[in-house]
């Protein structure tokens, strides 16, 4: 019995010693393109010059893999259209308000709902995220605007009727979002609709939402994608905050899961005024390095979802481990500012180590601009963050956003962005 019982102590031990060798074994016959390296071959040497490569960086990563996004729209308008400050039984002040886009005479628009903690001191700080089913979804406050947009109607969120929302949405993705320990943490939270600001499916890919505003750039091979337009709509979401005098524009952490985690990186290494990414489970295109050529695959990313992503991309089908570039370069371009991955033991597409790579990968960067990077050591066990500059952790179970998740994100966030 008690061999029994050391062994059970040993070997997850064992278990990650050998699961870590052979993540770094993949890395090293799969040699990454080096972030400290401009195109001409010169290697970085300063402060100053990781400012001209990071230049280069953003426009490889754009021209190759995201889309060019356009900048701040000609007008934008902010119309607070609800305000309810004893929401959720007087925890928190409910602030909704719709994103108003003109450009050349085509209009836009989405909704914020907002959450303010009422206990904490003012300005707070707050996260940021797209939602997947509306933003009636993530609570069952019976306030929250009911989306005008596309909803789905799947196995998992059974409410719409005809592609609507109905009262029945209300709630359904609750699991999903922490909404009472993240004000309880004091930090504000902000939600966005995916398919107010760019349509998921195919069939309507690009004719929806912002795109709309941009037919133009459609029409070149380095096109403005659909993570690109979420990412996009993210930086438009800080354009409000920024005049929200309740929210600290300037400790504003961005978070995704899945898809929407893709963006949330994206929008992290396109627009410097988010302080902190939190990516959950972003898989391929977001966290997961590209080169180990394990889990989803570029192929399959054209293939299945071909809005996603920029057309050049599918210049790499069937080339993932010989790509130019890699998910560490999109984390090279937030850094120094702190980022999160996190993953699960089952979800396979994401390819857990892949992401703990990618975190590996990024440490030198980090480290050169002077942070803590991402802690040495060996891929952890299931439950057992790391915490630098970069963070990560791996949990069991599956593709998912969990109490786990949020307890770590808003552990980290702590770190980061309260005073």
């Amino acid at each position: 019995m008690q061999l029994i019982m050391r062994f059970s102590f040993i070997a997850p031990a064992l278990f990650c010693l050998v699961f870590s060798q052979t993540v770094y074994a993949q890395q090293d016959r799969q040699a990454l393109p080096d972030p400290f390296t401009f195109n001409s071959g010169k290697k970085v040497k300063s402060v100053t010059e990781w400012e001209r490569r990071r230049k280069e960086i953003l426009e490889t990563m754009t021209r190759e893999m995201y889309g060019v996004s356009p900048e701040r729209p000609q007008n934008v308008r902010f119309e607070v259209f609800d305000e309810d400050k004893k929401a959720l039984g007087g925890k928190a002040t409910r602030r909704q308000v719709t994103v108003h886009m003109a450009e050349k005479g085509k209009q836009a628009q989405f909704d914020l709902l907002i959450y303010i903690p009422n206990q904490a001191k003012r300005p707070v700080p707050a996260v940021i995220g797209l939602n997947f089913i509306g933003n009636q979804a993530i609570h069952a406050d019976p306030g929250i605007r009911l989306t005008t947009a596309w909803v789905e109607n799947s196995g998992m969120f059974p409410c719409a009727a005809d592609g609507r929302a109905t009262d029945a949405c209300r709630g359904v993705n609750a699991s999903q979002w922490a909404v009472d320990s993240i004000l309880a943490r004091g930090y504000a939270l902000v939600t966005l609709y995916r398919e107010e600001v760019a349509s998921d499916r195919k069939a309507q890919a690009f004719h929806t939402g912002v795109h709309t505003l941009y037919p133009e750039l459609q029409q070149r091979e380095d096109n403005f994608g659909t993570i690109a337009a979420w990412a996009w709509a993210l930086s438009r979401g800080m354009d409000y905050l920024e005049t929200d005098k309740d929210i600290d524009a300037k400790r504003v952490a961005v978070f995704g899961f899945s898809r929407l985690g893709k963006a949330a990186l994206w929008a992290g290494a396109t627009d410097q005024r988010f302080a902190a990414v939190l990516s959950n489970e972003s898989g391929a295109g977001g966290g997961k390095q590209f080169r180990r050529g394990v889990g989803e695959d570029i192929n399959r990313l054209c293939t299945v979802f071909p809005h996603w992503f920029a057309r050049n991309l599918g210049k790499y089908k069937g080339k993932d481990t010989e790509l130019p570039f890699d998910q560490h370069f999109v984390l090279a371009l937030i850094a120094p500012r702190p980022v999160y991955l996190a993953t699960a033991e089952d979800d396979k597409n994401a390819d857990p180590p892949g992401e703990f790579a990618t975190a590996r990968a990024a440490d030198a960067v980090y480290r050169f601009l002077g942070t803590n990077g991402f802690p040495n050591g060996p891929f952890p066990a299931p439950n057992q963050p790391l915490t630098g500059q970069i963070g990560f952790h791996i949990r069991p179970g599956g593709h998912d956003v969990k109490m786990f998740d949020w307890i770590q994100f808003l552990n980290f966030s702590d770190l980061h962005l309260q005073k």
